[in-house]
């Protein structure tokens, strides 16, 4: 191509849109607030498609109920990581990444603790030209320079974090802020609130539990009350197995951390598909924390995967609990997915026989659900129980006993001769 080619190709090239034109295809203001103090960055490309995908982002970002961003000039002091449980990532829509099972890291935007800071949608990273490596490394910049200061050492003898600044719970992905704390020790660590941390060696696990119960108790609101440890350079969610004595604990935080989620995604499921199964947490008499849903007869119910199904006939009786695992058995029943965020669900529209029910895997009869959900007539014999509900709404097997939320559930199963 000669010298004067090159310039008639570049003649012959489309002109770059328009930034009030783009908008305007997406129904969209010019004169959005905002928006002035953000357009160098839009005129700073210089391809069409680079402009039509900023476009797109001022239109996600006006489409997720929030205003426009600062520009990153300005923006960038004021950047801080979090952590969210993985079902309110999903929910909320905004930026996230997987942390460890459970748990995603977000950036949030604004000063901290104050009523302007949010949540980072994606759409931002394309306004501000960022990548998302490059702002969460500033952001674990800012909070690593705001982590002066040494942990409390509680009565109990675990450790908590002094800052309470809401975003205790963030430091735990900066690890040279706790992994001085005991050397040559195996670690865990909870956050059962944004300004909350927590860390105990293996010997204190139940004082680290217990500590996880007096948050719960004080009202916080919950993150993830499932403690977490350090195995190499890796944390993960503490998988502990009988005959480990704190198993029980472990598995009964991981199911209130499931009925926290299944309790918000109740919110935001369409009546018009059927009625939420009731959830509980129960016990066997061996102190195996369970989860059942109650299924009661008369509406199709979205159930979610807990380990065991009450079931309840249209009158309010009890039918019988059994091992949600074994509902394909009832190969009648064709369940339908539902889709929504968070714990799966299934729809179902049919409910079983006393035929279909007796193929099931049998965990209590119908004479000891209803003990455990009916006050028996002396009440000096009596396993603690809830009262009976009226007809169509969900039984409550949550057990009475004075103890933190988080830790509570009634006795169930089926008994032996003693």
């Amino acid at each position: 191509m000669g010298f004067f080619d090159r310039f008639r190709s570049r003649a012959d090239e489309a002109p770059l849109p328009d930034l009030a034109a783009l908008l305007e295809a997406r129904g969209l203001s010019p004169d959005l607030p905002g928006l002035k103090a953000l357009e160098p960055g839009f005129e700073a490309h210089r391809k069409a498609d680079e402009r039509v995908a900023w476009a797109d982002a001022v239109a996600e970002s006006v489409a997720s109920g929030l205003a426009l961003p600062e520009p990153w000039i300005d923006a960038q002091d004021h950047v801080l990581p979090e952590l969210v449980p993985t079902w309110q990532s999903e929910r909320e829509g905004r930026w996230s990444r997987g942390f460890i099972d459970g748990l995603n890291q977000r950036i949030r935007v604004g000063r901290a603790q104050s009523a302007d800071s949010v949540a980072m949608p994606a759409a931002w990273l394309k306004l501000w030209d960022q990548s998302a490596d490059d702002v969460l490394d500033l952001a674990l910049d800012h909070l690593r320079h705001r982590s002066e200061g040494a942990f409390e050492r509680l009565p109990s003898g675990a450790y908590r974090s002094p800052w309470r600044d809401g975003a205790d719970a963030a430091r735990l992905l900066l690890p040279e802020v706790w992994q001085g704390l005991f050397k040559d020790q195996h670690p865990f660590l909870a956050i059962p609130a944004a300004d909350t941390l927590l860390a105990a060696p293996q010997i204190l696990l139940p004082k680290l539990m217990e500590e996880v119960g007096r948050s719960v108790q004080a009202g916080a609101r919950p993150l993830q009350l499932a403690v977490i440890e350090r195995i190499g350079e890796k944390l993960m969610t503490a998988r502990l197995q009988d005959p480990h004595p704190m198993a029980a604990p472990q598995k009964e935080m991981k199911h209130m951390d499931l009925l926290e989620a299944l309790r918000h995604q109740e919110k935001d499921l369409d009546p018009a598909l059927g009625l939420c199964a009731g959830v509980n947490l129960v016990k066997t008499h061996q102190g195996k924390p369970l989860t059942m849903a109650i299924w009661t007869e008369g509406a199709p119910v979205l159930l979610p995967e807990t380990d065991l199904i009450a079931f309840s006939a249209r009158n309010g009786e009890a039918l019988g609990i059994f091992a949600r695992q074994t509902l394909p058995r009832i190969h009648e029943l064709r369940g339908e997915p539902v889709s929504i965020w968070g714990p799966r669900r299934v729809r179902y529209e049919g409910f079983p026989t006393a035929e279909q029910l007796s193929r099931l895997e049998r965990f209590a009869t119908a004479e000891q659900m209803k003990a455990l959900l009916v006050p028996a007539q002396n009440p000096a014999s009596a396993r603690p129980a809830a009262p009976r509900p009226a007809t169509g709404a969900p039984f409550n097997a949550q057990g009475v006993a004075p103890l933190p939320r988080h830790l509570q559930g009634a006795g169930l199963g089926v008994q032996d001769s003693e």
